[in-house]
């Protein structure tokens, strides 16, 4: 059977790009490892464009948005929690800072200024600094004017909030630290770094994109299993495959090493492991490049059983930026925290469990001390508690980075995956990225996918 496009991978920028390129009449297969669907929900904001687009909303789609979206205990007992309503947000803080509660409103409101700035980068492919297109040149011109009509004090903002660490950032706003624990957790989640260093307030802004005023941790979803009823798409499960350029472009799969030729191939997964098998086609800087993406996962993720309904949900273990910096301390020199990062999440009936800083490195398990501390953590039993840590398996992105490369000032927009090599190209004709490890990167599901097949069409 011959397809115009073949999709590596069945996640969210997979599905997403596989889709539009049917829609637009080409015939696709998605080649997908995992043996059976992934029934993990999916964290951060999916484009409006990308629901209306595939008509997700009749295919079940739904997003979950918690009330209070976060709560965090208190060491002198109670808790602090924040909510979508920024009046019961205020009230909240002021029991704790009078000071803090009254600044609250004009900081969500300059974030959430700057988020939309992004926002509007990562709905097209990034910006081309070498361009000489006038289509591209008139874009780039849009961007900056529509910056400009935010007003000095976002431009300002803009200007110094990008490059500071998030820990910078929340000293020149709040004094409790119960507050900065909690909003300083979001700009080090998928880092190898700590809320001091440079860099992170970015990411606390990238993961802010396309959420509410006020409201500090991204929406889950079931845009994955949504994409997997969406009709018009052929999804083979259980095939690992890796593109070959030679003598045509494809795939090859399966044990026999059958190959499966198609005009078009986009990769899904991350950069590394698309090239691993083909480096002798490849320009040996453009090698050396994509093997220096810094792909250092911290990661460990998990589900946890209750014995009772918790009291509530959507909570973390970070009572301070001292906690935090403290808990990267023992990842900087490749050990287990010994007291992480934690954070409960409901959605789609599971309660999943983020745990940082656990470094990758291929020989964690179950039976790890880390699992145990979780566990005592949230008061449930070893066997409650399955925790999945990255170990460099197949089925494991490069060094278990779930983000296939950390969202590093370094590796963001044109950098992204390496530079020179920002659009989804690669220098193999008919060969594309799509995943997270492309512009605008993880935490924005179906983002690249549906950029990267704008691209293509």
């Amino acid at each position: 059977m011959s397809y115009d496009a073949i999709v590596i991978g069945a996640g969210a920028n997979g599905l997403v790009a596989a889709h539009y390129l049917a829609r637009a009449g080409k015939r696709v297969v998605v080649f997908e490892q995992q043996a059976a669907a992934n029934p993990a929900f999916d964290i951060g904001w999916v484009p409006g464009q990308v629901i209306k687009d595939l008509g997700l909303e009749s295919h079940g789609f739904r997003v979950e948005q918690p009330d209070p979206w976060i709560t965090m205990p208190l060491p002198g007992g109670g808790v602090l929690e924040l909510s979508r309503d920024m009046a019961r947000s205020i009230d909240a803080i002021r029991r704790i800072s009078p000071r803090d509660a009254t600044k609250w409103p004009e900081f969500c409101k300059r974030v959430h200024t700057l988020a939309g700035v992004l926002e509007k980068l990562y709905l097209t492919a990034p910006p081309d600094i070498e361009t000489r297109n006038p289509r591209e040149l008139a874009r780039l011109a849009g961007l900056g004017l529509y910056v400009r009509r935010l007003g000095k004090q976002a431009v300002i903002d803009l200007a110094r909030i990008l490059p500071m660490s998030i820990a910078e950032l929340l000293d020149d706003w709040f004094e409790s630290d119960a507050l900065k624990g909690a909003l300083g957790a979001l700009g080090i989640w998928h880092l190898k770094q700590g809320p001091r260093s440079g860099g992170t307030a970015f990411n606390f802004l990238h993961h802010h994109v396309g959420s509410a005023v006020g409201v500090f941790r991204p929406p889950v979803s079931n845009l994955t299993s949504t994409m997997l009823k969406v009709p018009g798409v052929e999804i083979r499960h259980g095939q690992e495959v890796y593109p070959i350029p030679d003598p045509k472009l494809g795939v090859v799969t399966g044990p026999r090493g059958d190959i499966v030729e198609a005009p078009l191939v986009l990769s899904s997964i991350d950069p590394r492991r698309t090239f691993m098998v083909i480096k002798d086609a490849l320009d040996p800087e453009f090698v050396r490049a994509i093997d220096n993406i810094k792909c250092r996962g911290v990661v460990a993720r998990g589900t946890v059983r209750f014995d009772a309904p918790p009291a509530y949900y959507n909570w973390c273990v970070a009572p301070s930026l001292e906690y935090l910096e403290r808990a990267y301390d023992d990842a900087k020199y490749g050990r287990v925290s010994e007291s992480p990062y934690v954070e409960v999440q409901r959605a789609n009936g599971r309660v999943e469990v983020h745990v940082q800083y656990v470094p990758f490195t291929g020989e964690l398990s179950q039976s790890t001390p880390v699992a145990a501390r979780v566990a005592g953590m949230l008061n449930v039993s070893p066997d409650q508690l399955q925790l999945r840590i990255p170990n460099g398996f197949d089925d494991d992105p490069t060094e278990g980075s779930l983000y296939h490369g950390e969202l590093t000032l370094d590796q963001i927009l044109f950098m992204r995956p390496v530079p020179g090599w920002s659009r989804y190209r690669t220098p193999i004709e008919g060969l594309y990225l799509c995943g997270s490890g492309t512009h605008p990167g993880g935490g924005i599901p179906g983002a690249a996918g549906r950029n990267a097949a704008r691209e293509i069409l």
